[in-house]
């Protein structure tokens, strides 16, 4: 096990004993082992959904504690595979990307139809998959910022995936055509058994001003997961927030002054605890992205780790940081991750 106030440093003491006052621990519906069973179990989900979200939950190290650690490799369309394999020419071969998440002990992998698809029969009763459908391709100029369906749902359920992902860039101009696609992707893999995991992203220029990036508001990405939640995701990965005032700051939408001057505030704990809020209070589980990979992986990951399960979240999804790295790196990353979640010494703020 990792030492974790040495990793986190001089920020050790206040993100170990802080204690959230504005949205109190007890309105929220925990991560733990028996999730399905006390939350999942009250909505209207097949059984052959909940038996997949309880595969989610039962493999790697994690298994049998509410708590997710995820391998995401999507990047090859996103980003493209260049620049996101040149770091390290192992993970162009898709069988690679699922061995560092079974070596690192991760509940399971999530990547593209083709990646998945090439090595489907020798793996995917090894460890849950999850199929992402849409995403940002890089090679259109100019780049319109969308995100365009390469999968239906059917092929990921031929293929034995256990859950679908998609993502949706709420704020942007193509937002309302998504939302409509991937609600009808959602409903889709609900009937057919699989559980779904909504990247809940903002994107829109004006979102980022001349002070802040608004793109990780806690008001505007606690807004985007309540968006998520209610076309039916079962996960929403989030951006862990950095910031508030978003809707201030840019001077439209509906708010409230209580929800800056009281469910919100400075501290980066009580920022993410406003993004679980709004997953239904913890119902709808919330992770949060690893970030992109730097000189300081091993702090960040951990903080964010730390961070995302005081606020209530439900774990973390870690990709460029682990698999842009020597695959023995990436695996004692992951495991440090997965060390948090396992730590009885970091509990619910």
């Amino acid at each position: 096990m990792i030492d974790i106030p040495e990793i986190l440093g001089d920020e050790a003491e206040t993100l170990l004993s802080h204690r959230c006052q504005g949205i109190d621990q007890a309105l929220l519906h925990l991560p733990g082992p028996d999730f399905v069973d006390r939350v999942s179990l009250a909505g209207d989900r097949k059984p052959s959904v909940l038996r997949n979200l309880q595969a989610l939950f039962g493999h790697g190290r994690l298994g049998g504690t509410g708590y997710l650690s995820i391998l995401p490799v999507d990047q090859g369309v996103e980003h493209s595979a260049g620049a996101s394999f040149a770091p390290n020419p192992l993970y162009f071969d898709p069988a690679n990307i699922v061995r560092l998440a079974m070596e690192g002990g991760c509940n399971g992998v999530a990547s593209t139809l083709g990646v998945l698809g090439s090595i489907a029969r020798r793996y995917a009763h090894k460890i849950p998959f999850i199929v992402k459908l849409n995403h940002n391709e890089l090679l259109t100029y100019p780049n319109s910022y969308d995100q365009t369906l390469f999968a239906d749902v059917e092929q990921a359920f031929d293929m034995g995936a256990a859950a679908v992902g998609a993502t949706v860039y709420f704020g942007s101009e193509e937002s309302r055509r998504q939302i409509g696609e991937v609600s009808e992707a959602f409903q889709r893999a609900h009937e057919l058994g699989m559980a779904t995991v909504l990247w809940a992203y903002l994107r829109n220029s004006a979102f980022k001003t001349d002070d802040a990036d608004y793109h990780t508001a806690a008001d505007l990405t606690g807004q985007a997961n309540h968006l998520g939640a209610t076309i039916e995701a079962d996960i929403v990965k989030q951006k862990q927030a950095t910031t508030d005032g978003g809707f201030k700051a840019i001077g439209f939408g509906k708010t409230h002054p209580r929800m800056y001057e009281v469910l919100t505030g400075e501290h980066p704990i009580d920022r993410v605890r406003y993004q679980v809020a709004n997953c239904y209070l913890g119902r709808v589980g919330m992770i949060n992205s690893g970030g992109p990979s730097g000189r300081d992986d091993l702090h960040q990951v951990v903080r964010t780790a730390v961070i995302n399960k005081r606020a209530g979240g439900m774990g973390l999804i870690t990709g460029r940081k682990a698999f842009q790295k020597p695959m023995e790196d990436g695996v004692a990353l992951l495991n440090a991750v997965q060390d948090v979640y396992l730590s009885d010494a970091v509990t619910i703020a």
